[in-house]
């Protein structure tokens, strides 16, 4: 099956509900991969960008690259091929890394270079499979119109530590779990449905959940019932995509809906 077409003939654009606008990805297990995949896959002129610290921009994707300060940045992305999708960033001083735009900016920039799409990573998790926001977290520009809101199915059956998660008092204060009990798929439900867990500020804006790292049928079980139980508390939730993101070509495990 082609990224294009995805599951029962619909793309991950479409799922995600992130073909147009900006697009803001947070949460763990994936963020960046699925912010790629959707800028790959996507037909017209596309952003990649965050608002917090990221790693440094896959230069084979074809992006052409812009790095410089905020105030600094439209005219740096205005100046570059108007036929190429761009990453761009502020810079860091950590090895690896680049630092994240401020929310207007890239609000300002999606405006002025008419992209069809903006990508943002909005949150960080520190490479872990599960997280919870903090109080300042996520930060979404003004204009974010879509959440994709992503943890990693991997984390279903696991224990509550630092190996496994981010943000441990905060993901204890959402689901209900005590450090060092295993994860259950009823606790990631409640994260994905919880206005204080990954449904943060999504009020008024689109919202779909994305369960990655779906890669067997055990996990798929688990991460169906995980997603059952999110649709089951939140009736605003319409859809739980499930995904093996590592599958570049065939993406989409199943999804899961009301």
């Amino acid at each position: 099956m082609s990224p294009r077409g995805g599951i029962l003939g619909v793309s991950l654009l479409d799922l995600l509900e992130a073909r147009a606008g900006i697009v803001c990805a947070v949460g763990a297990g994936g963020k960046k991969s699925v912010l790629q995949q959707l800028a790959a896959q996507h037909p017209g002129r596309v952003a990649l960008t965050a608002t917090v610290t990221t790693t440094q921009f896959p230069e084979h994707r074809g992006f052409a690259v812009a790095i410089d300060d905020s105030e600094r940045l439209p005219a740096r992305v205005a100046a570059l091929d108007t036929g190429s999708s761009v990453a761009y960033a502020c810079p860091s001083d950590k090895p690896g890394r680049h630092a994240g735009v401020a929310g207007p900016v890239i609000d300002r920039i999606h405006r002025e270079q008419g992209f069809a799409a903006t990508y943002v990573k909005a949150d960080g998790a520190r490479m872990r499979w599960i997280k919870a926001p903090a109080e300042d977290e996520p930060v979404l520009p003004p204009g974010c119109s879509t959440i994709v809101a992503v943890v990693s199915a991997r984390a279903i059956g696991a224990p509550l530590d630092a190996r496994v998660a981010h943000r441990i008092e905060f993901l204890q204060r959402v689901t209900g779990l005590r450090e060092g009990e295993l994860i259950s798929p009823a606790h990631v439900g409640r994260l994905i449905a919880s206005p204080e867990g990954l449904r943060k500020c999504a009020s008024g804006r689109r919202f779909v959940p994305l369960i990655n790292m779906v890669d067997d049928p055990e996990r798929a079980a688990l991460a169906r019932e995980a997603a059952e139980t999110a649709l089951g508390l939140d009736s605003a939730i319409e859809r739980v995509v499930l995904a093996c993101l590592n599958r570049a070509d065939d993406p989409v495990v199943d999804v899961v809906r009301r």
